[in-house]
C-alpha cells in the first residue's frame, strides 16, 4: 500500500514540477487580463471592515504574540516529529485538546497508514588524501550500509547528462556525489529525489548529494527520496555545501577520494491521523473553504518553520472567527496533514476518503513554504477564480499583502486535490531565507518572527473568512 502511494506521489510531484524540477508558471497579477466583476467586487469592498477587525485583533489586539507563543510552546514540547512517530501521535492529541480548549467541539482524526522510516547512527568520513569528518544526513527512506560500511572512491557529478555520458565502468564500485549548481529547490531536487536510483542504475554502490540549498553553515538538508522499480538499492544521504565544494576541489586538482560511508535505519508501517476541524457555516455547511498545514516534520530541528508556522496560523483561524463571533455562510475547515514529508500521505488519504465529496470544497489554501511576513497568495484555479481572489486582497494593503502570484500547482498537499481542477492557493510570503534552513537542524523557532506570524494570522483568517462568505461559490 505504502509503495503504491509513493508511485502515485512521483506522478503527481512530476506533473507539478514540485520535486522533478519542471519551472511553473508564476506571474504577478498585474500581467493577467483585466477583470470586470461587477457588484461582486463592491461586495468584496465591504468586507474592508471586517479584515481591519480581524487584523486588529491578531496583531494589536488580544491576540497578539498568542500564534508565536503556541508555536513555541508546541516544538519545544514536542521537538521534531518525524511520520510514524510516537511524538506524531502526542502532538496530534496536544492539538486537539488545544483547539477544545477554544470551545471549538467539531473535530475528528481520520486514520491513515504511514511510513515510519527511522534513523540510526550515521558517519561519513574522507579517508583520502587525509582524515576528515563528515556532516552528514540520510535522506529519508535510505537503506543502511553493511554492517562494516562502505568505503569507496568519490565521482564527483554535475547533472544526470553527465552521468549518462559517463562509461558505467568508470562509475561502478565508486560513490557518486552530486554536486549540482541550486538554481531554485523545484528544478534542483530531482538530484536529491532521484540521485540514488540514477547512480545504482550505472553500478554505483552509495550516493550523496549537495544539499539543496542556496546557503549553508555547514549543514546537511535531509529530505524524500524515492527509489525506482528493478534498480538496487544503495544507501544515499546529503553532505553540506562546504564539503561538497572541498571534495570538488581536490578532484579537480587531479586527486583522488576516499570515503568512509556508515548508515543505519529502520523501516516499517504505522497508524497515524489526519485532523480535521470544522467552523460550521451559518448557510451552507457542506461548502467548505479548507486551511492547512502539515503536523509531521523531518527528524531533525524543531520542525517550526515546515510545517509548525503553517499550522498554527490555520488552527487560529476558526479560534479567531470563533472569539469574534464571525461565523461565515461556508464551512471553514481546518486539516492538520499527516505524513507530508515522506510523501503527501495524509492528503491521498483524505482526498480518497472524501472523493465523493469534492464537489464540496469552493476554496482550498496551503501554507507549507514558511510563514514570514505575508505578500499575497499563489492561486491555482481559472481566470475567473484567480480575478475574485484578486479583488480580496486589494484589502489587504494595509499590510503588504496583495500580490496575486499565478501558478499551476499551489502547496504541496492541497496539489493531491486541486489537481482535480478545486481552485485553491497557498501563502505567498517573504521567504527568501526559507531554504537556509529547510530540513535542517536550524529549522528551531530562532526563524520565527513574532509580528510576521501574527500578520500571517490575520492575513489567513481574513481570507478564509471572505471566500467563505461572500455569496458566490469560487468558480471552477
Amino acid at each position: 500500500m505504502i509503495q503504491m502511494i509513493l508511485l502515485s506521489v512521483t506522478c503527481l510531484l512530476i506533473l507539478s514540477g514540485e520535486v522533478y524540477g519542471a519551472p511553473k508558471k508564476r506571474k504577478t497579477y498585474s500581467e493577467l487580463k483585466s477583470c470586470d466583476l461587477g457588484n461582486l467586487a463592491e461586495e468584496i469592498a465591504s468586507y474592508d471592515t471586517v479584515v481591519k477587525d480581524i487584523i486588529d485583533y491578531a496583531v494589536t489586539g488580544p491576540f497578539k504574540g498568542k500564534t508565536y507563543n503556541e508555536l513555541a510552546k508546541f516544538v519545544d514540547k514536542f521537538g521534531p516529529r518525524p511520520s510514524g512517530s510516537q511524538v506524531l501521535e502526542d502532538s496530534i492529541d496536544y492539538m486537539i485538546e488545544l483547539t477544545r480548549e477554544e470551545d471549538i467541539k467539531d473535530i475528528i482524526t481520520e486514520e491513515v497508514k504511514v511510513p515510519h522510516w527511522s534513523r540510526g547512527e550515521e558517519k561519513l568520513t574522507m579517508l583520502e588524501p587525509r582524515v576528515k569528518d563528515i556532516a552528514l544526513l540520510g535522506l529519508g527512506m535510505s537503506v543502511s550500509t553493511p554492517p562494516d560500511g562502505i568505503t569507496a572512491e568519490v565521482i564527483v557529478i554535475r547533472n544526470f547528462t553527465e552521468l549518462e555520458n559517463i562509461g558505467e565502468n568508470n562509475i561502478k564500485g565508486k560513490i557518486v556525489l552530486y554536486d549540482p549548481v541550486f538554481i531554485t529547490y523545484g528544478k534542483t531536487v530531482a538530484y536529491r529525489s532521484q540521485g540514488a536510483s540514477k547512480a545504482a542504475a550505472k553500478g554505483a554502490i552509495a550516493s550523496l548529494v549537495r544539499s539543496i540549498a542556496p546557503f549553508s553553515i555547514n549543514s546537511p538538508h535531509t529530505g524524500m527520496q524515492t527509489y525506482e522499480k528493478n534498480v538496487t538499492k544503495i544507501p544515499t544521504a546529503a553532505i553540506t555545501l562546504e564539503d561538497a565544494d572541498l571534495i570538488r576541489r581536490i578532484i579537480t586538482r587531479g586527486e583522488k577520494v576516499v570515503l568512509k560511508l556508515e548508515m543505519t535505519s529502520s523501516y516499517d508501517d504505522k497508524v497515524s491521523r489526519n485532523t480535521i476541524i470544522d467552523l460550521k457555516g451559518r448557510e451552507r455547511s457542506d461548502s467548505l473553504v479548507i486551511v492547512s498545514g502539515h503536523i509531521d516534520s523531518w527528524d531533525v530541528g524543531q520542525g517550526a518553520m515546515d510545517d509548525g508556522g503553517g499550522l498554527f496560523i490555520s488552527w487560529a483561524v476558526p479560534v479567531i472567527l470563533q472569539r469574534l463571533s464571525l461565523r461565515p455562510k461556508r464551512t471553514v475547515r481546518t486539516i492538520f496533514w499527516t505524513a507530508e514529508e515522506v510523501g503527501l500521505v495524509g492528503a491521498y488519504a483524505y482526498e480518497k476518503q472524501h472523493r465523493n465529496e469534492s464537489n464540496n470544497i469552493n476554496f482550498i489554501m496551503e501554507s507549507d513554504e514558511g510563514t514570514f511576513a505575508p505578500l499575497g497568495l499563489a492561486v491555482g484555479g481559472n481566470q475567473e477564480a484567480r480575478c475574485i481572489i484578486a479583488e480580496i486582497l486589494k484589502l489587504f494593503q494595509s499590510i503588504n499583502a496583495s500580490t496575486l502570484i499565478e501558478e499551476d500547482s499551489p502547496g504541496s498537499d492541497i496539489t493531491v486535490i486541486t489537481s482535480k481542477g478545486v481552485p485553491g492557493a497557498s501563502l505567498y510570503n517573504d521567504n527568501s531565507e526559507y531554504f537556509w534552513f529547510h530540513h535542517t537542524e536550524g529549522d528551531t523557532m530562532n526563524v520565527e518572527d513574532e509580528q510576521e506570524l501574527d500578520q500571517g494570522t490575520a492575513f489567513w483568517t481574513a481570507v478564509a473568512y471572505i471566500i467563505a462568505d461572500i455569496s458566490v461559490d469560487i468558480p471552477r
